[in-house]
């Protein structure tokens, strides 16, 4: 495992020289659109890079998987399946806040190696708070975090995407909508798990499944004793196509959502 101080450093530094300077300061020619639907900015990019510079010295020969990397060249997911460790990164989770000065978004950072989650870390550059999730639980400020709540759907609140699900399932899950407390994004999944961990939020109900959006938040929520399924209730597995994710406080929470859209 790598220094967990180390890491921090890094994202602190990152976000104080790259990050904030530009918040509240972009121009309309920083930002672009990738895929004609997605929002990029130049900060994006050079977060990115900046973390991979930094990351793939902390242990040599590693491999490394961005967003934006990605973007132009999907064949990287291999990296997942080889015997190397493996960098996957989001280098502003919530671009689309970040670029209208919205204080929701964050940094997100996870290592791998051959199908196994050894660390992740989710680092929010406003408030300057820091998670992280290893083989011994999840901390928060290094104070170690473990989740005890056990809610229903009428008292739990999360967020339910239905921008990726097919025709009959996304009827299905706007139609179940009103049975929770309450139903809104933050526009960040990152500061969604992160909140899930701190017992603000109670579930996620997910359709695309990006690595760089999933692997931090899923772990760090696994890892404090939350739960994450599929709708055959498997576990998240980061190295296959996968999709349709519960991710909750609890593992009887993602059954009672599982048995409400029938699955």
């Amino acid at each position: 495992m790598v220094n967990i101080d180390d890491i921090r450093e890094i994202l602190y530094n990152i976000s104080n020289e790259i990050i904030l300077p530009s918040f509240g300061n972009l121009s309309n020619n920083q930002i672009s659109y990738k895929n004609e639907k997605d929002i990029v900015t130049e900060i994006d990019i050079k977060v990115e890079q900046e973390l991979y510079s930094n990351l793939s010295k902390m242990i040599k020969d590693s491999k490394f998987i961005g967003e934006e990397t990605y973007s132009r060249d999907p064949s990287i997911l291999n990296y997942y399946i080889s015997d190397n460790y493996c960098w996957t990164v989001d280098p502003i989770d919530g671009t689309s806040n970040f670029a209208k000065s919205k204080e929701r978004f964050a940094v997100m950072v996870s290592l791998t190696k051959h199908k196994q989650i050894i660390q992740s870390f989710i680092y929010k550059p406003i408030s300057e708070e820091f998670m992280f999730a290893d083989k011994t639980g999840t901390f928060f400020n290094n104070k170690k975090i473990k989740l005890s709540v056990n809610t229903t759907i009428e008292n739990s609140n999360g967020s339910i995407s239905t921008k990726y699900w097919d025709g009959n399932k996304k009827e299905k899950l706007i139609a179940i909508k009103d049975k929770f407390k309450n139903i809104n994004s933050y526009g960040s999944i990152g500061c969604e798990y992160f909140d899930i961990v701190l017992g603000i939020r109670d579930f996620a109900l997910l359709s695309r499944l990006y690595p760089w959006d999933h692997i931090p938040g899923v772990f760090i929520v696994r890892q404090a004793g939350g739960h994450d399924c599929h709708f055959d209730k498997l576990e998240y597995k980061f190295y296959e196509n996968s999709k349709n994710l519960v991710v909750s406080s609890s593992k009887n929470l993602n059954y009672q959502i599982l048995n409400l859209i029938g699955e």
